[in-house]
Parts: structure tokens; sequence; C-alpha cells
């Protein structure tokens, strides 16, 4: 009974848009005053699990994300895309959606492709015929890909709380992410015929675009060259995922003072107090919501949990749905880092029970949750490319819809009911048998 009065606190103190290291210490707050729990031990605990060094990829990613946003490495990436497919109908769509996936490969981050991205497409989709809340919607939803294609900062934390190898949950988010960025450049490409107005650039001659061809390469090459490190070192066995974070953001500084020279020393010095302010919070928040967890995990929530759940059905097809289903509604409410400390511990009993892979779940719990960061009420990922695109809610909503119910959710289903979708990368390189 308090676990369940526990948990309609938190989703008040959530609703209300109470910061979220204050809705979970609240909540943690609760369960020691009305619960016989150790806080002494409870606070150890915790501190010994916050100095683990495979939670400082997060800051370290947030760090290289943000140089990413101002330094020019996004618009190199977005350009040298864009000789490729941005002069046929609806060709800067696509563009959008594969350099968001790209950028992903980089910065483990959805806010990156938004703030990355977003400056830069939005009036160059809008100058040349997009719809304002189309174009800001198409930039939105395609840079959730940030938080599947790897490296991905919530793989990264659901492999340390589930115990789960963390290169294997990378891959395993792979498929899915190549999947949706291909499903969107289709809805995208289907739905640009209801814009008659829409312009296309100009095809230049054949010896110009060569010419222009080779010169975007070079441009680009050094940006390109950031996800061909990270992941090529990553499953190269040459560095470790926390490694791979230091070495993202170690790369980012000299390419964006020196090769674009995108960044200068003041602003250098206000992009490192802007990560180390996201940092402080999120750590907090990391650490209450972790303690939360460990306090339900005592009190053994996640066996009364299958206990119940498989007291009403032991339909595998439907309590895979119900788990989808919970989770989005999860993403709708918390961020994707929240969700995944606090329900990975709880659900992955569950779907053990349920003869499921703990790398495929990691897979569903990642495209679920992702879809969170731009469905309301929370959406904060939505909230900003809506500053950024200079948009109306009421603008965006619309095709923000269409994207996820055409280019997202049947990937969501596709995830969960075809289990080779998310392990036929791992199974590949030996982490599944």
């Amino acid at each position: 009974m308090v676990v369940f009065l526990d948990v309609i606190l938190l989703v008040v103190l959530l609703l209300l848009s109470v910061p979220l290291p204050f809705c979970f210490g609240g909540a943690l707050l609760f369960m020691a005053l009305f619960v016989d729990v150790n806080m002494t031990s409870l606070f150890v605990w915790g501190f010994n699990q916050m100095i683990n060094t495979v939670l400082l990829a997060s800051p370290l990613y947030i760090f290289a994300g943000l140089l990413m946003a101002g330094s020019g490495i996004a618009k190199r990436l977005l350009d040298f895309v864009d000789i490729f497919i941005g002069r046929i109908r609806g060709g800067l769509g696509v563009v959008c959606a594969v350099t968001c996936a790209i950028i992903g490969a980089i910065s483990g981050s959805g806010f990156t492709g938004v703030a990355a991205t977003g400056p830069i497409m939005i009036p160059r989709m809008i100058e040349q015929g997009y719809p304002r809340g189309f174009a800001t919607a198409l930039v939105t939803v395609s840079s959730i890909l940030g938080l599947l294609i790897p490296p991905s900062i919530i793989m990264i934390l659901y492999g340390w709380v589930t115990e789960t190898s963390i290169l294997a949950c990378f891959l395993s988010t792979v498929g899915p992410g190549v999947a949706i960025t291909i499903l969107l450049s289709v809805v995208n490409l289907i739905w640009v015929r209801r814009f008659p107005g829409l312009k296309l650039e100009r095809r230049l001659p054949l010896p110009e675009m060569v010419r222009e061809f080779g010169q975007r390469t070079w441009n680009a090459i050094p940006a390109l060259s950031l996800p061909i490190i990270i992941l090529g070192g990553i499953y190269g066995g040459v560095f470790t995922a926390t490694e791979a974070a230091a070495v993202a953001a170690v790369l980012a500084i000299p390419i964006g003072f020196w090769i674009y020279r995108g960044v200068r020393l003041r602003e250098f010095l206000a992009l490192v107090v802007e990560s180390a302010t996201a940092v402080g919070a999120i750590m907090v928040m990391i650490t209450f919501c972790l303690m939360l967890s460990q306090v339900y995990v005592t009190l053994k929530v996640p066996q009364t949990l299958v206990e119940v759940v498989f007291s009403l059905t032991q339909n595998k097809v439907l309590l895979l749905l119900v788990i989808n289903l919970f989770l989005f509604l999860v993403g709708m409410i918390v961020n994707d880092a929240t969700g995944m400390l606090l329900c990975a511990p709880l659900l992955l009993p569950l779907v053990k029970q349920l003869g499921i892979d703990p790398i495929h779940f990691a897979a569903i719990m990642g495209v679920n949750l992702a879809m969170g960061g731009v469905t309301p009420p929370y959406a904060s990922i939505l909230y900003l490319g809506m500053r950024i695109g200079k948009c109306e809610f009421t603008e965006i909503l619309g095709p923000t819809m269409i994207f996820l119910i055409y280019g997202y959710i049947p990937i969501v289903f596709l995830t969960t009911y075809w289990p080779d979708l998310s392990l036929y990368l791992p199974r590949l390189m030996g982490y599944v048998q």
C-alpha cells in the first residue's frame, strides 16, 4: 500500500512539473518516513554506484554534443549528405533524417540533433517550401535517433543498472535505428507531394557538381572521422564506451576551434558552464532515482509485479503489448534516462520470466523511451524543437503525429515482436547465443 501511494506521489509531482531531482527525492523521503529503510546504508550504496566509471560517459557525451552544436560540425555533415540526395523532391527531409542518425553516432543524445541541425535545416526547408510545422517536426522526430544509433547514453545506463554488456546493448538498437531512419525518409518523400509549392535546388552542370562534391567531402572529413573513430574504437576493442566518450569530447575541441573555427574561447567557456550545469542536475536526479529503485527492489516490488501480471494473463504477445504501453506512458512524463533507471530494474525480472533476452529488452526499452522525448506532456525534445523552429504547438503537433504513427510506431512493434531486428548484430558479434 505504501509503495502504491509513493508511486501516486511521484506521478503527481511529475505532472506538477516539479524539477525531476526533487520529484524522486520527495518520493524517496516519503518511503523513508513510512517504511523501515536504513537511509545511511542506502546513501552509501548510492554513492558507490555514482563513482562507477561507466557513468562518466554521460557528461562527456553531453559536452561533446554541445561542442558539435556550436562548432560547425553538424553543418559540414548536412552539406555532405545534401550533395547526394538534397536535389530530389523531398530530398532535404531525407538529408535531415540521415544527418541526425550520423550525429547520433557521435553524441549519443537526442538534444544534440535538434540543437545542431535545427538552426540550419529548418530555415533551409522553409525557404524551399516546406511548412514550418512540418519542417520542425521532421527535425525534432529525427533527432531522437541519437538515442538509438550507438553510442547511446540510455543504452549505457541500461547496461549499467542491469549488468548487461553495454556493447551488446549498443548493437541491439542499430537495426531499429536504421529502420526508423529509412521509414522517416519514406514518409517524408510521400508526404511532400502535398506541398505543390516545393522548390528544388538548381541542378549543377556535371563539372561543377564534381567540384562541389569534392569540396564538401573534403570539408566533411574531420566531422565524418568522429563516428568512425568512436565506433571503430569501441567495437575494435581499442577503448571502452567511457573512453570513447572522452575521445569524442577531446577530438571535438580541435575540430571546432581550429579546423571549422566555429568556437571561440568565450563561447567554449560558456559551453563548459552549460554542460557542467546540465551534468550536475542529471547526476542528482540519477542518485535519487537509483536509491528509489533500490528501495523498491528491497521491498520485492519486481517479484510482486511478476506475480500480479502473470495472475492476469500469461499470453506473451499481450504482456509485451502491455509493457510497451507502460513504457510509452512513462516516456510521456519523464525523460529517457530517468525512465530507463526507474523501469529497467523493475521490469527485467518480468521479461526474463517471459523468456525475453535482456539485450532484446534493451532495444524494446530504447525505442519506447526515446519516443517519449516528442510525446507531450514531457516532450522535452519537442519543446526545444519548437523554440528553435519558432513554431507554435498547434503547427507542429499534426506533423509530429504523422511521423510517429507511420514512421516510428511500426518499428516499435517490429522491435518487440521480431527479435532478430535487434539481436542479429549482437548474435553476429558473439554476445547472444
